[in-house]
């Protein structure tokens, strides 16, 4: 029961990230770069002293550290830029679309050979992508967007690899955010800043409690959990976002969005349940 509440509790801070940067953007109350900068400056901060309380070492030069940073830094930027002129919840099933895609692939190049039934669920889910992914009447900007999404996809699906075998999910969580810190910064460099005090709040929101705590938690855990239960929760995270956007942010779920949401979701979900287990019987 607590790592289903743990779980629920974490798949909601994923969805608001969406929800929040969206609010940000569409606003007009900061732009994606400041939003990206203060985000993390805010996790490296809230996450520093919960380390600081619990008198935990910062453990920055592990051997996962690099990927962790990049892919975190890749996903942060990817993300923040993204929602410019994607919808919330458009912008989390392309992420999560893409996460779990690539880790299907990564799962079938590094394991063994995916079974009839993932190859169908895979192909279905790659289909509800290209749907999402298809090119709209704004198409330039759509498409720009859309390719940044992609690769803060690619980001968090990095990310989650690096973050299996953490020893502390809170102290690696914040080490990641430390490192990630300069690249994310290195945005504002030439950039025209324009934020204000709601930008601000709404991305130190982001930053602290829905990104920072809600890694740490997601790293927490990853270790209770097999692969394939890991891509079927995430699968929540979409959803969450498409129903949060069209209450909060009054966005149209559109009869595109509605048939690429089941066919990723439903995809997947076929991919990753019920798998055909072989093998230990040789």
């Amino acid at each position: 029961m607590k790592l289903f509440l743990i779980t629920a509790l974490t798949m909601m801070a994923f969805a608001s990230n969406s929800v929040l940067n969206r609010m940000a953007l569409d606003g007009g109350h900061i732009d994606p770069s400041s939003f990206a900068a203060v985000r993390i400056v805010a996790g490296v901060i809230a996450l520093g002293l919960m380390l600081a309380i619990r008198r935990e070492k910062l453990p920055l030069w592990e051997k996962s550290r690099i990927l962790g940073a990049l892919s975190l830094a890749a996903y942060m930027i990817g993300f923040s830029l993204a929602y410019e002129s994607l919808d919330a919840g458009l912008g989390a099933l392309i992420l999560f679309g893409v996460v779990q895609v690539a880790l299907f692939i990564y799962g079938a190049i590094s394991g063994t050979a995916p079974t009839k039934r993932e190859l169908v669920g895979a192909s279905i889910a790659f289909i509800g992508l290209l749907i999402a992914l298809w090119p709209s009447e704004d198409s330039e900007t759509t498409l720009v967007c859309t390719a940044l999404m992609v690769v803060a996809g690619l980001g968090w699906a990095a990310y989650t690899l690096a973050g299996r075998g953490a020893q502390s999910p809170l102290a690696s969580t914040a080490a990641n955010f430390v490192l990630a810190m300069p690249l994310l910064l290195f945005l504002l460099i030439g950039q025209t800043l324009d934020v204000s005090f709601t930008g601000i709040a709404l991305a130190v929101l982001a930053g602290a409690i829905t990104s920072g705590m809600g890694y740490a938690l997601w790293y927490s855990i990853l270790p209770q959990m097999n692969p394939s239960t890991a891509a079927v929760v995430q699968l929540s995270v979409p959803i969450i976002a498409i129903v949060a956007g069209a209450v909060l942010l009054g966005e149209v779920i559109s009869i595109t969005v509605i048939v690429a949401a089941g066919f990723v979701v439903g995809g997947i979900g076929l991919a990753v349940t019920k798998r055909s287990v072989q093998a230990d019987h040789t």
